[in-house]
């Protein structure tokens, strides 16, 4: 009897091991921790891009950084790596993609950026419920670019990369929840 009590007392401590190592937005679960380049990264936050006025998610977002912040101006400003990984939770076609980073970089300051969004939009694709689009911030490289698990590319310049950032800490979010959210707020 005792044997058993002991067995489902290991089974639930290693349980809830596993479930505090990771954290959930909308039934999706990214990990708290994840090693990118050589660097440690924690979860900063969590947050859901909703659309049009019916509020329909379209993706949970994973913010990583070195050092954790609330603040998004040394997020954005930031020469440290740092991940955003976007999964997707319904189907996106490749020409909403295309235009909502043509606005995004549009909205963020990214002037004189035509031909680094050309080749982003470039390696776009539909995206399926359940597939993901990952942004690796570089230290003085650029962001390397990941669809559904392939590495595209590098897209080069700090600019590019706080241009990046910018659509989803500046001023002019997608929504004002999935900023919260990546900085560290509930996940909307």
């Amino acid at each position: 009897m005792h044997y058993r009590i002991a067995l489902i007392l290991t089974f639930l401590l290693a349980a809830a091991g596993a479930t505090a190592q990771e954290a959930t937005c909308r039934d999706v679960r990214f990990p708290r921790h994840l090693q990118v380049n050589g660097a440690d990264l924690t979860l900063n936050g969590l947050g859901v891009r909703k659309a049009t006025f019916l509020k329909i998610n379209v993706y949970v977002a994973g913010y990583y950084v070195a050092q954790p912040g609330h603040d998004p101006n040394p997020l954005i400003d930031s020469d440290a790596p740092q991940q955003l990984t976007l999964q997707f939770v319904r189907n996106v076609g490749v020409d909403d993609l295309r235009k909502a980073f043509v606005e995004g970089f549009e909205k963020a300051g990214g002037a004189g950026m035509q031909e680094r969004v050309a080749r982003l939009n470039g390696w776009m694709t539909d995206m399926k419920t359940g597939q993901t689009l990952t942004f690796v911030r570089v230290p003085h490289s650029g962001v390397q670019v990941g669809v559904n698990g392939v590495q595209k590319g590098l897209i080069e310049g700090a600019d590019f990369s706080r241009a990046l950032i910018s659509i989803w800490l500046g001023p002019t979010p997608p929504n004002p929840e999935l900023k919260a959210g990546l900085l560290g707020g509930e996940c909307g």
